[in-house]
């Protein structure tokens, strides 16, 4: 009988962005994270450095991706720097994805001194008292402390706002917070009712239809230029620029295109851009804008303990790289193939004319029913298709 990871084989592009959990030990204990359990220190399943360096060897053997050290909190490890520093030596990408509120000003030199090129910064509000609802603690001044460390030494920060029914009515607030703390970027992340997300999805979550405007919002917001801004677990956001710019174009109306909406013309459907080591498009890859869901297509989640999923919200085992190689996985395991396919998806998803380009959320489609190849359950919109479909 063969080894699962025999076929099938693929020759498919190597990650555009790797997010390894370095622990899942964190100093917050923040109602929407997607762990399900928090541990408050190092626990002993957490890869070890020898570990870490040598998953650092296997992807730096086949892909330059952008290789993001989340947790958790990794500051919580005392080795963080040494994987940093070896990590960038093998030429990837590092970033730092921390909740910000461990940056001292020794750190910060220390991050520096890592080869990390930027550092993404939790904000979930554009105040203290909505940024502490959810972060349960007074992270607020703490994180924007730690940030201005980093200025200081010269590293870049974006700002990650989870978007919830607490904060959704602050996102004009939000973006003018991260241009006034001088932040490179700031990405929206969509609630994915996985994790703990599942505990309080009824609570938090927001409608499809506050989906939709807030999608319309940014669209507007990146016209107008001025900082990165990305949406993230909202992949029905490339649906809607094609729709907003087909309109314009009917209507005659002309708006400058920032760079990251031009780049988007230099990838292809499967989120890779020609030409470019790694698949990163023209410019700095962390600006690099690509197709909808990313999952186990351009990206993939290495777990603390070694699994490898599709992403961090989906946990939907491809392998472990204590068993198999990880560029094996990646090219070879038969759930990566399955999500690779977008005439697989289900539902209207499956029906869509945007799906090579959107693909709905797989996390959410999983999170609310169990199938991770099923429709985006936060979509409001109607597929030709399906229009067809109910015509006969």
């Amino acid at each position: 009988m063969s080894h699962p990871f025999e076929t099938p084989s693929s020759d498919y592009p190597p990650p555009r962005l790797v997010f390894w959990e370095t622990t899942a030990g964190c100093n917050l204990a923040c109602i929407h994270c997607r762990r399900i359990t928090v541990a408050d220190q190092l626990t002993p399943q957490d890869l070890t450095t020898a570990e870490a360096f040598d998953l650092i060897d296997q992807i730096a053997a086949f892909a330059r991706p952008i290789f993001v050290l989340s947790g958790g909190e990794p500051l919580f490890r005392p080795d963080i720097f040494d994987i940093a520093r070896h990590a960038a030596d093998a030429g990837l990408i590092v970033a730092l994805a921390t909740n910000g509120t461990l940056i001292t000003s020794e750190v910060a030199r220390q991050i520096r001194a890592g080869g990390i090129q930027r550092v993404s910064i939790s904000f979930d509000g554009a105040d203290a008292p909505t940024h502490n609802l959810f972060r349960g603690t007074s992270a607020f001044e703490r994180s924007v402390v730690g940030m201005r460390y980093l200025a200081e030494v010269g590293v870049p920060y974006q700002i990650n706002t989870t978007v919830a029914r607490h904060n959704a009515h602050q996102m004009p607030q939000t973006l003018d917070l991260a241009k006034d703390l001088g932040a490179a970027a700031l990405h929206l992340f969509l609630l994915v009712p996985v994790g703990c997300g599942m505990e309080i999805a009824d609570e938090q979550q927001i409608s499809a239809a506050q989906y939709e405007d807030i999608l319309n919002w940014m669209y507007d917001a990146e016209m107008e230029g001025g900082i990165e801004l990305k949406a993230t677990c909202a992949p029905h956001y490339f649906r809607i620029v094609r729709q907003r710019q087909a309109e314009e174009r009917r209507q005659g109306i002309v708006r400058r295109r920032p760079d990251s909406m031009q780049r988007q013309s230099a990838k292809g459907a499967t989120g890779h851009a020609a030409g470019r080591p790694g698949g990163h498009p023209e410019g700095h890859p962390m600006n690099a804008a690509t197709k909808g869901c990313l999952a186990g297509t351009g990206v993939c989640f290495v777990s603390h303990r070694g699994e490898v999923f599709p992403c961090g919200y989906l946990p939907v085992e491809a392998g472990n790289v204590r068993q198999t190689p990880f560029q094996q996985i990646w090219q070879r395991s038969p759930l990566f193939d399955e999500m690779r396919n977008p005439d697989a998806l289900g539902g209207k998803c499956g029906l869509c004319e945007f799906k090579k380009v959107c693909g709905g959320c797989r996390a959410r489609a999983y999170g609310m029913t169990m199938d991770y190849l099923g429709e985006e359950p936060f979509c409001t919109y109607e597929p030709r298709g399906l229009a067809l479909q109910t015509e006969f």
